[in-house]
């Protein structure tokens, strides 16, 4: 099941700052991000190893998800907030406002066979 953790951030009158440090339940293989997103979702899939982080550092988008015991939606819209989703978890990414970037760190390489595209 997803899980969603509220990142250090540390505020004063020059902005914010946010930290991923000592967080993450992986060591960082990959990190990649979402943008300029047209109305159609994105992922669609679960993994077989891949432990995935999602920030969305601007705007918004709605992840749905599906463990097969248990399925939800959740709402990316604070840049200090990430979503682990485990390889179990189908996900889906939606609802992209148009200046939404999203931001995907992996505990793997990209390899076509982690990928399961079915749902439960």
């Amino acid at each position: 099941m997803p899980k969603l953790i509220s990142l250090p951030t540390y505020r004063d009158g020059r902005g914010s700052l946010t930290v991923v440090e000592k967080i993450l339940p992986f060591e960082i293989k990959r990190i990649y991000y979402i943008y300029n997103c047209a109305d159609l979702p994105r992922g669609g899939h679960r993994h077989k190893k891949a432990i995935q982080a999602l920030i969305c550092l601007k705007g918004s988008c709605a992840v749905d998800w599906n463990n097969g015991q248990a399925k939800g939606t959740v709402d990316l819209n604070q840049p200090d907030q990430v979503l682990i989703v485990l390889p179990e978890d189908y996900h889906v990414m939606r609802d992209f406002t148009p200046e939404a970037v999203l931001l995907v760190i992996s505990s793997e390489y990209f390899a076509a066979e982690d990928y399961i595209d079915e749902d439960y």
